[in-house]
């Protein structure tokens, strides 16, 4: 590896500079996704939005690749890069909430477990990430989909404002008054057009206790699981909000032992309102079958935003898709039941969350993400620990997304796939979208420096 010189770099940086060889190094260019193994030249851990100016930059000047590593969640690994400098929001933790007003400024270098504590000392909460250990940087500037979404719309459905770093190494604030544009373009358009260091949420009143948990059944039961869902989705209140997971039963004390390794289908819930009002609303989905196991009771809001971490450990191989569908007919819901008994790893999972509520509700062109209509988003995490089964594995999700095509709008949940090609990017966005977006990167980021993300490239320049 090349041997950069970071002279003009720290005269003005205030935070840590890793290079190759340190002690934290290896540790630090870590991520999510154990098929990552990338080795940048320096790692800029960030104290401020001067530091991340500065290192932005550096990275300008030098004419190297940068990454921005927030939670490091990301499938594609794109927060750490070879022979680059990865700009390390990871330092950056500070919280201000004000109670009175419902409000939070949060640094872009939490994850949603550190978030949601803070919040939660108040008895607040903004939709937030279903795994804790999640960046919420990056899930936010995705959209931000989490168990609260139906009633609380995306997490960009309550974002006031962004503090970010363009790519000419500017501090600049976005909103509704400020960079209108930019802030619209930020809202779902991801990290295309710089380095958002703080993000100013709306607040709103859920827990610190709500009813949440989760049913189990046998996987049998898959088919008629789904179809009960998908009815009482479609008229249900927007507190109820969830989702099924056809997954394996996971080695722990509360799964009896001869279910433990099997296929099974989970129903997770969350009631973002009064847990006694949820008893009632909840009732046609905990009676259904009925469960092997109902596992759903009051219980911290902290507690169901962790009901999934166990199953998305760090450091397992990764390789995701993603599809929102028109509907889930019968021949759906075959398909993906199908799948989930063929599946290679015992580790994967076919998560389906259901649309509608709040999210629905809010026009389509509002903010850069769309596709606000769509019923259900699908997401495939196929999940394994050796490499040797890489192949089969990535063959399977390939071939279970060719298999659901006809099921689906054409448009995807970006945060939920992995490298998938410009064509994914653009159809995610629409045509429209995207080439609103397109202008907005020409504007503020021309020589496309913010590349390693779901890539907007712009129109005045060949770069990257």
């Amino acid at each position: 590896m090349s041997t950069v010189s970071t002279t003009s770099l720290e005269a003005g940086f205030k935070g840590q500079l890793v290079r190759p060889g340190d002690a934290p190094y290896d540790e630090l260019r870590a991520v999510f996704n154990g098929m990552i193994d990338r080795r940048p030249a320096l790692i800029a851990r960030c104290s401020d939005a001067h530091d991340v100016a500065e290192a932005v930059r550096f990275a300008r000047d030098a004419a190297l690749p940068l990454a921005v590593y927030g939670g490091g969640h990301g499938v594609t690994g794109n927060a750490v890069c070879d022979e680059g400098v990865v700009v390390d929001l990871r330092p950056m933790k500070g919280v201000d909430i004000d109670p009175e007003a419902r409000t939070c400024r949060a640094e872009a270098g939490l994850t949603w477990g550190e978030l949601d504590a803070a919040t939660q000392e108040h008895g607040l909460a903004v939709t937030g990430g279903r795994v804790s250990t999640t960046g919420i940087a990056g899930l936010v500037l995705g959209s931000g989909s989490g168990w609260l979404e139906r009633k609380l719309g995306f997490t960009v459905d309550n974002l006031v404002s962004v503090e970010m770093v363009t790519a000419d190494g500017q501090i600049v604030i976005a909103s509704e008054t400020e960079n209108e544009e930019l802030f619209w373009g930020t809202r779902g358009g991801g990290g295309n057009f710089g380095v958002v260091t703080s993000f100013v949420f709306r607040l709103h009143s859920v827990g610190p206790i709500v009813l949440g948990g989760m049913l189990m059944y046998p996987a049998p039961m898959a088919p008629a699981v789904l179809r009960n869902f998908r009815e009482v989705m479609a008229g249900a209140p927007d507190e109820i909000g969830g989702g099924v997971a056809l997954i394996t039963a996971p080695p722990e004390e509360f799964v009896p032992e001869p279910v433990r390794g099997q296929p099974v289908v989970g129903v997770i819930l969350c009631y973002a309102g009064p847990a006694e009002d949820g008893e009632e609303a909840m009732r046609p989905l905990r009676e259904f079958g009925p469960p092997a196991m109902d596992m759903v009771q009051p219980m911290p809001y902290l507690a169901v935003q962790r009901l999934i971490d166990p199953g998305n450990q760090k450091g397992l191989r990764n390789y995701w898709t993603a599809e929102f569908l028109t509907g889930l007919p019968d021949s759906a819901i075959e398909t993906i039941c199908r799948y989930h008994l063929s599946k290679p790893s015992p580790l994967t999972q076919i998560v389906l969350m259901p649309g509608g509520g709040a999210v629905a509700r809010v026009p389509d062109d509002r903010m850069a993400i769309g596709q606000r209509q769509a019923p259900f988003n699908l997401h495939i995490l196929s999940m394994w620990a050796e490499p040797g089964k890489d192949n089969d594995n990535i063959v399977w999700t390939k071939e279970f997304a060719a298999a659901i095509k006809p099921f689906t709008t054409g448009r995807v949940y970006l945060n939920f796939i992995g490298d998938e090609g410009e064509d994914r990017v653009k159809a995610a966005f629409g045509p429209q979208t995207y080439a609103r977006l397109q202008k907005l990167k020409d504007r503020y980021d021309a020589g496309n420096l913010f590349r390693l993300n779901q890539n907007i490239k712009p129109v005045r320049s060949t770069a990257g």
